[in-house]
């Protein structure tokens, strides 16, 4: 299997909290990104110390309360799939802070982790601010919600999006990449794809590849997968009859989103 290919591996940390996904340093090539999916049963609860760290906390289905400090963010989560297609809330925390869930429901929740060492506050990313955008045409169509962009001010190194693709289209494509630190030519951002499949019995298609070929996978990719980009471009296919929804954590030393295509691709954009 694909060291750049992660799968879903429960472990019960509490009672009621099953980690399902948990992309560290230690267990991945990345350096700016980590992540987890966290499963709740009604009434759990799950907590975290943020150590040089920040993290967006994104409520992926179900409801949720997160308590940072003194603050208290009540009845978060919008839906019960992720391909209701709505947005969602989140919350970011800050490095060298505390958080707290507690499932108000059966929840699913994301922790999506970069380095940082300016605190800044606690912000509660409301479901109705997120920018829902249209992307591509013909075959290349997808729908992103822009959850954390690099356009927003209240965080150090992270960005956070959902993707949904529809049957047949091609997304992240054509091609491109974000691994030089170039600017303003191309930025360098690590990124995490955190897969989900409508219906889940689905499969995506996924290739990661640089220019020398130094990194060349090409990835069957199942619900609850996670893929691995440490470098190079990084397009996704899917398959007639089924959807497709990704969450994107990217990372790096410059909190900017500047990307370089692919040239030999790069024309089907003049069509």
């Amino acid at each position: 299997m694909s060291k750049l290919l992660q799968k879903p591996e429960k472990q019960e940390v509490a009672e009621g909290v099953t980690i399902i996904q948990s992309v560290t340093k230690g267990n991945s090539p990345l350096e700016y990104v980590e992540f987890k999916i966290v499963e709740l049963a009604q009434g759990a609860e799950y907590s975290e110390l943020l150590i040089k760290k920040e993290c967006c906390i994104v409520a992926l289905t179900g409801k949720i309360n997160v308590t940072v400090g003194e603050d208290v963010y009540h009845d978060l989560g919008t839906r019960d799939s992720v391909f209701d297609k709505v947005p969602t809330d989140s919350i970011y925390v800050s490095n060298d802070r505390g958080f707290e869930l507690e499932a108000i429901t059966e929840a699913r929740v994301a922790l999506c982790y970069s380095p940082s060492d300016k605190q800044l506050p606690t912000k509660w990313i409301k479901a109705g601010d997120v920018d829902v955008e249209h992307r591509g045409i013909l075959s290349n169509k997808r729908m992103v919600h822009n959850i954390l962009p690099d356009s927003a001010p209240y965080a150090n190194s992270l960005l956070v999006v959902e993707v949904y693709t529809e049957s047949g289209n091609w997304s992240s494509y054509p091609p491109h990449k974000h691994d030089r630190d170039n600017l303003p030519n191309e930025s360098l951002l690590e990124e995490s794809y955190y897969h989900e499949m409508n219906p889940p019995q689905g499969f995506v298609f996924q290739r990661v590849y640089t220019d020398d070929r130094s990194i060349d996978e090409t990835m069957s990719v199942e619900n609850g997968d996670v893929v691995l980009v440490p470098a190079g471009y990084h397009p996704v296919g899917v398959p007639d009859g089924y959807e497709s929804y990704y969450l994107n954590v990217m990372a790096g030393p410059t909190r900017t989103w500047k990307f370089y295509n692919d040239p030999d691709h790069e024309w089907i954009l003049n069509r």
